[in-house]
């Protein structure tokens, strides 16, 4: 399509855009037929990303910001090979990381322009990069390897005799110059050296400061480079999670992952991780942290004929307890990330160690030392690799990721170059160009003496993405919920009827979007505005065909009761996807087209046909006192709220109990400042907590929506902060042992944070959070700095504060940031 356009002169110092658009060059060359038995390269410098088309193919992406500016055209010109060819180059008017405005996690710009700096067909002087990249070697390790050791000297004495005997006007002098330089570089390390195993890694978020769109062309421009340079570097071995990112190469690109099938079978192209995506590591649920792994694991057993035997997750916001369960279930016994060295409080003791989950799974986890996944293969790298190591003596190997990362790039022939020359150099650790699997193992024979860290891996930053984009919040829960549903209803038709067709693939494709949705920049909420859209339009994608599928399924199983009988009573039908018994309130439309409540019970996994409604034992009580307060009261509990809507007493008919200490609020709105250190869309501080002020201003007092019977409820509205409103209904429903809370925000503040609050009348030292497949404890006290780090953390549906024989749980149906302290439980909203 780009060949066929009609192109018009354009020279070097122009500018394309608008941000987000594509510009298509078409680049004519001509090589001097002087250049015979050169390397010519054609040089292309611009601060958008590029990509070098030859054939109709791609083969070579170009970032500046990546250091990759250039194409080689041929390492030796040959007389027979053509001297004049026709290239195009494709330009994406947006950087490696986007457009922000005016900082990187800013905005983006819409009307940036990008320009044109370089394009330029040049000899490129092969022994003088490689004098170059000797002496940044020998100057590195007379900088980093310090005074107190004297190998640095030698180095720097080597480097200074080799600019003695280099002539930069005289070629032949060159080398002699090297010869210096490997003479260092030969000699060899001893037995007892650390070993490093680098490789090759480029992180590609899925979606976080660009849309989805773009993210398959980075990975397209990225997955390229590698090729061309292991076509170069056979030693080379290259990383590479998300199933996700293959699956848009493969459908976009189908020539260039036909070659990345070639280099995965010759066991260079490594696939890692075992899920669709790197996931967030906190918000999926249990049932879509083992879809990452199934729809992965999957992808690459069709496509690579391997599973992977390593989770690979460097860059998520912390780790759930129960992720080690998860693995060995999957098929994973092994684990490496390094986002905990971004604690902004405690330094995490370990960098090899075993995780222990919640049932007692383990797997052997490693951070590589230098803190990073995004390396270049520098002398101090490999010296803070071996220093950092907080498992010294207990394991004398760790890994070294080097590529640029986060937007693509990958790695560069000169940080291979670098490697080559530490491969086995005394006074430097021994670095080796190595695999995934050849680490573990070795980790595995050293692992006797390793330590064992039980429960989650808490990330001390970003606590605020647990909150962040409350509508991706919302969807993603919402949409969990459906899948489940729809799979309950189909496996029951399907187990009714052999003529009712599972819709296997429609589910696939519904889940493998809401797996996409939950890439750990994209659930929590840390993206630009471009990926919240197509966010939110998958989820109503999800809704859309979820509800088709689901009316398909409900139809074969139930469709005979469906059908209007002669003479019968009006009737619904009601369905209960969970494991058991549920006695509700339900809102049915009655005969004249009116909604009308019904107290129903149905079984575990199974449905009840609704003709006369069940009467309870008890109506609810609703009763306004004469100061404004309402009272409610089911039989089961009893509950008295305020003319704010808060509540002043909650308690068990029972017991007598009261659960709401005096004199306190509970159901009580708080307004905080949000005002972090750098990350705006992310972090929420500890000091926030100094700057809280109850929301006090009343827009409509309480009073009674509905009066009692099968259902009681009250309402009211608050203003928060300057231009927000609040509107909740509060409800207690017929045999209900629980209060509900319908609440809509219409929010239109910046840098504040909303929370509601119940102090409740318990004490205990731990508070219970659900997590995936199971629950967590947590400390509700600072003792430590490991305990008031966690002053904001996640949940999935509930927390608990209970003691001996009596607790308070507070339940949401689309939220994730809460936190317990003391007897305080706190939601996020």
């Amino acid at each position: 399509e780009a060949v066929r356009q009609e192109f018009t002169p354009a020279k070097v110092g122009d500018s394309f855009g608008p941000t987000w658009e594509t510009c298509w060059f078409k680049v004519e060359l001509s090589i001097p037929l002087a250049w015979a038995g050169r390397e010519v390269h054609f040089i292309w410098e611009s601060d958008g990303e590029g990509m070098v088309w030859c054939d109709a193919q791609p083969v070579q992406g170009l970032t500046k910001e990546g250091e990759k500016t250039s194409y080689i055209l041929t390492s030796s010109l040959k007389e027979t090979e053509p001297h004049s060819l026709t290239l195009y180059v494709e330009l994406a008017c947006n950087s490696l990381f986007g457009a922000g405005k005016g900082s990187m996690i800013a905005p983006p710009d819409p009307d940036r322009r990008f320009t044109l700096s370089k394009a330029e067909l040049v000899v490129f002087n092969r022994d003088v990069y490689e004098l170059l990249v000797d002496l940044e070697i020998l100057l590195d390790m007379a900088q980093v390897l310090g005074e107190e050791n004297q190998r640095s000297f030698q180095a720097l004495y080597t480097a200074n005799e080799m600019i003695n005997v280099c002539d930069v006007t005289d070629p032949s002098t060159f080398p002699a110059a090297r010869d210096l330089a490997a003479a260092i570089f030969s000699q060899r390390n001893g037995e007892s050296q650390h070993t490093i195993h680098a490789m090759g890694h480029c992180h590609i978020d899925s979606a976080w400061l660009w849309p989805y769109e773009e993210t398959i062309r980075k990975c397209a421009r990225s997955w390229v480079t590698v090729v061309r340079l292991m076509e170069c570097n056979p030693e080379l071995t290259f990383t590479c999670s998300q199933a996700q990112q293959f699956e848009w190469v493969r459908s976009w690109y189908p020539r260039l992952y036909a070659q990345i099938q070639d280099f995965v079978a010759k066991g260079q192209f490594i696939p890692v991780g075992g899920t669709w995506v790197e996931m967030d590591g906190n918000l999926p649920s249990g049932e879509s942290m083992v879809r990452q792994f199934l729809q992965g694991q999957q992808f690459f057993q069709e496509q690579f004929g391997q599973i992977c035997s390593e989770f690979w997750l460097p860059d998520t916001f912390g780790y759930s307890a129960q992720l080690p369960q998860l693995m060995r279930g999957c098929g994973i016994r092994r684990f490496l990330t390094q986002k905990l060295s971004w604690n902004l409080v405690n330094t995490f003791p370990h960098h090899t160690f075993f995780w222990e989950g919640i049932d007692g799974s383990r797997v052997l986890t490693h951070f590589p030392p230098g803190d990073s996944y995004e390396m270049h293969g520098q002398v101090e790298e490999m010296v803070k690799t071996v220093k950092n190591n907080k498992d010294k003596g207990r394991v004398n190997h760790s890994a070294l990721l080097f590529g640029f990362g986060d937007g693509g790039g990958g790695p560069t022939q000169k940080m291979l170059d670098r490697i080559k020359r530490m491969s086995d150099t005394d006074g430097l650790p021994r670095v080796q160009i190595s695999t995934p699997d050849r680490l573990f193992s070795v980790l595995e024979k050293e692992s006797s003496q390793l330590c064992t860290w039980v429960g989650e891996l808490f990330l001390e930053l970003h606590n605020g993405t647990y909150t962040t984009q409350a509508q991706i919040k919302k969807g993603n829960r919402e949409c969990e919920r459906i899948l489940h549903d729809v799979e309950v209803l189909s496996t029951l038709a399907l187990a009714r009827s052999g003529t009712f067709q599972y819709p296997a693939s429609q589910l696939q494709r519904l889940w493998r979007l809401l797996l996409l949705n939950q890439f750990h920049d994209v659930l929590p909420g840390s993206c630009i505005q471009l990926v919240v859209e197509d966010a939110l339009q998958y989820y109503a994608e999800i809704r859309r065909a979820g509800a088709q599928l689901q009316e398909e399924a409900v139809q074969s199983l139930c469709g005979d009761l469906l059908q209007p009988k002669a003479g019968s009573a009006e009737s619904t039908l009601v369905l209960n996807t969970l494991p058991w018994e549920r006695t509700e309130v339900i809102s049915r439309t009655g005969p004249a087209g009116t909604e009308a409540l019904a107290l129903v019970t149905v079984p575990s996994m199974g449905y009840t046909i609704v003709r006369e409604p069940l009467l309870p034992a008890q109506p609810v009580a609703v009763r306004k006192q004469e100061d404004g307060s309402i009272a409610m009261e089911n039989g089961v509990i009893a509950v008295c709220l305020d003319t704010m809507g808060r509540l002043t007493s909650l308690r068990l008919v029972d017991s007598e109990r009261e659960s709401v200490p005096d004199g306190c609020y509970a159901n009580q709105f708080a307004l905080f400042d949000d005002v972090p250190l750098y990350w705006d869309a992310w972090d929420v501080m500890d000091y926030h907590l100094e700057t809280r002020k109850p929301v006090t201003t009343l827009l409509k007092p309480l009073e009674v929506t509905l009066t009692g019977g099968l259902r009681g409820s009250v309402s009211f509205s608050l203003r928060i902060g300057k231009s927000s409103t609040l509107t909740q209904e509060i409800i207690l429903d017929a045999t209900c042992p629980y209060l509900r809370f319908l609440t809509q925000v219409e929010w239109k503040e910046a840098h504040k944070f909303l929370k509601v609050e119940f102090p409740v009348q318990v004490r205990s030292t731990n508070a219970t959070y659900e997590i995936q497949f199971g629950h967590l404890q947590r400390p509700t006290h600072y003792n430590t700095s490991w305990d008031w780090a966690r002053f904001e953390v996640w949940a999935h549906k509930w927390l608990d504060l209970s003691e001996h024989c009596f607790g308070v749980a507070l339940l949401n149906d689309c939220k994730y940031g809460a936190s317990a302290h003391r007897n305080v439980l706190s939601l996020s909203l």
